[in-house]
């Protein structure tokens, strides 16, 4: 087969393996990263055979993290990365030097490697996947929670802390500690590094600015690409980790005009080259030394987890001041092996420090734990919130003192607020719950809100809030199912209580509805105000804007009513929609034309008048 037609043939079966694996991991809830893996071993020379090579296009796809760590850059400016700087050289140092100091004793002295591999292998395990850890973060919704913050701190700092790694493998190898390389090399790594530091603050700006003046987008996004390939080239020519160069290129560009630019184009360069980087994890996993040795591989990849996760979760609780549902969060999250410590370790082997038997464990070895990372995060998350509390609960926040309520409002987030600050403007007696300690605080702090912390679903709970005292029962958290679980509990317990609860959508509507609650829809009426602004705009007088809307809300009102009876027929509601999309559209017709001719003709409706 031809060059061009194994590349094609290669991209064909890469494509089809995301379109098919991925939608089948998500449907069974087991994440993309796993897809991508699992895709990987089975079109891998282990399995199926249809990539016999897998080395052929590792470059290729180290090219998503690549990505990942430009687009990560561009994020970060170094101002944003000096105000992180506890997060970043607090916490991540302590964690690599805690796991890798660790690591190597046991290397050492448990294992019999020799110091100099123990160093190397200790280090590299102690590294975590970037790629993996913020594609989970990104997939639960994370990024922005306490342990999501801590774990991108920490994955930066490794991916800095790689640079020493890499250039200390041949200083201690045999190949070259004889040679004299070590210091070319070193030398090479300094001028890589300063040609990106210069460049990126110095020569990229100009370019962008003569591209931009062409107005062409194609051109626009070649220049884009080859920032990030030119600069991975340029690390890879000196040995150097080819994500950090393209960090330190992206994060050189933060503070200029064309960040967000970047950033769109290679959006989806990242995410397909992502997904390829995984596939080509899994195609690299030698299944057949798991056959031969499945105990010892497998044994090692949980010796790792159970290593790294608690001096995580240890430096997460200490340094990063996490709660203990966070830090064992973050432990889990980055306990597996990561991508730096295959590069690290093909060196180790080109260096005489590992023999070829002892690279191809470590490879299977960090694989497996990529690979059950997601299941296991998957299996302990849902227990570890319902077994840990999220935080230590001060008493204060849990003595209710006001027993005679007429409001009891659940999910003080920013539409409990608006509600609580509403009755207490109007001087109603409420109380609130919340289940966030650090909510609790904030509010209680600006507002001084009689709110407390408290899960509703336990009896005594209300009971202590003197709910059954309570009118209204309003149900404002942001999470459908715990709404739902709320309004049956509160139902049942209060039949007399009239109780209101947010709804996410219209299915969520009619559910509610079932359990005799009155729902309001969380985005509907900031809908309809946004589409009085743009009414506005477009020239339409506010008499007829407000009989429009007016209008619509009616529609929307008696089409809900009707899906009610059949919401749980899919195609009967998708049937009622169509139905109603058309009857909204000759209402506002009708509405026009009626108009119309009292705009054009005043004099017909004088007459009309009289008449």
């Amino acid at each position: 087969m031809s060059e061009t037609g194994g590349l094609l043939h290669a991209s064909v079966i890469f494509l089809l393996t995301a379109v098919l694996m991925v939608p089948l991991a998500k449907r069974l809830k087991l994440g993309a990263v796993l897809g991508y893996l699992l895709g990987g071993v089975l079109i891998g020379p282990s399995v199926l055979g249809l990539i016999t090579a897998p080395e052929s296009i590792s470059q290729l796809s180290e090219l998503g993290v690549v990505m990942l760590m430009f687009i990560i850059g561009l994020e970060l400016s170094p101002r944003r990365l000096w105000v992180m700087r506890r997060a970043v050289f607090g916490a991540g140092l302590a964690q690599v030097i805690l796991t890798g100091v660790l690591l190597a004793l046991g290397a050492w002295q448990i294992f019999g490697q020799s110091w100099q591999a123990a160093v190397i292998l200790g280090f590299g395990l102690a590294l975590s996947s970037t790629a993996m850890g913020l594609q989970l973060l990104a997939e639960r919704k994370e990024m922005s929670s306490p342990h999501g913050r801590q774990a991108f701190a920490i994955l930066l700092f490794q991916d800095i802390a790689a640079i020493p790694l890499i250039a200390l493998v041949p200083a201690l190898g045999s190949a070259q500690a004889s040679s004299g390389e070590g210091g070319a090399h070193l030398l090479q790594i300094v001028a890589s590094i300063g040609l990106v530091v210069i460049g990126g603050r110095y020569l990229l700006r100009p370019v962008f600015r003569i591209v931009a003046k062409t107005g062409l987008q194609e051109v626009s996004t070649a220049t884009a690409l080859l920032v990030v390939m030119g600069t991975a080239w340029l690390m890879e020519w000196a040995h150097v980790s080819m994500a950090l160069g393209a960090f330190l290129a992206g994060m050189l560009l933060a503070d200029s005009e064309y960040r967000h630019e970047l950033e769109s184009q290679l959006e989806p360069f990242k995410g397909l080259l992502l997904g390829l980087f995984f596939i080509g994890v899994g195609m690299s996993a030698d299944l057949s030394l798991l056959l031969t040795h499945p105990f010892m591989i497998l044994g090692l990849a949980l010796l790792l987890l159970a290593l790294k996760l608690p001096l995580l979760a240890l430096v997460g609780r200490m340094i990063g001041k996490l709660d203990s549902l966070s830090a064992i969060k973050l432990g889990l999250l980055l306990a597996a092996g990561g991508e730096f410590a295959f590069v690290l370790f093909g060196l180790a082997r080109d260096n005489a420090l590992f023999d070829n038997e002892l690279h191809d464990i470590l490879v299977m070895t960090i694989t497996l734990s990529m690979a059950l990372t997601p299941l296991i995060l998957l299996l302990l998350s849902r227990r570890l919130i319902q077994a840990i509390p999220a935080r230590t609960v001060p008493p204060e926040y849990e003595e209710v003192d006001d027993h005679h309520p007429r409001a009891v409002i659940v999910g003080m987030g920013r539409m409990g607020q608006i509600i609580a600050r509403v009755l207490r403007a109007q001087r109603v007696p409420f109380v609130a719950f919340e289940t966030e300690v650090d909510t609790i605080s904030i509010t209680r702090s600006i507002d001084n809100i009689a709110i407390y912390y408290g899960d509703p679903l336990r009896p005594g709970v209300l009971r202590t809030a003197g709910a059954e005292q309570a009118e209204f029962f309003i149900v404002a958290t942001d999470d459908p199912d715990i709404n739902l679980h709320i309004t049956q509990a509160v139902r049942l317990r209060y039949p007399h209580m009239k109780v209101i609860a947010r709804a996410r959508n219209r299915q969520h509507v009619h559910k509610l509805w079932d359990l005799g609650a009155m729902p309001v829809r969380e985005t509907f009426h900031s809908s309809v105000e946004m589409s009085r602004r743009v009414l506005q705009g477009l020239g339409l007088g506010e008499e007829q804007i407000e009989a429009r809307l007016r209008r619509f809300r009616e529609h929307d009102e008696r089409v809900l009513r009707e899906q009610h009876k059949v919401y749980d027929d899919e195609i009967a509601v998708f049937q009622t929609a169509r139905q109603a999309r058309a009857e909204l559209e000759t209402l506002f017709e009708s509405d026009h034309l009626e108009q119309v001719p009292k705009a054009l003709n005043p004099d017909a409706n004088n007459k009309k008048c009289e008449e």
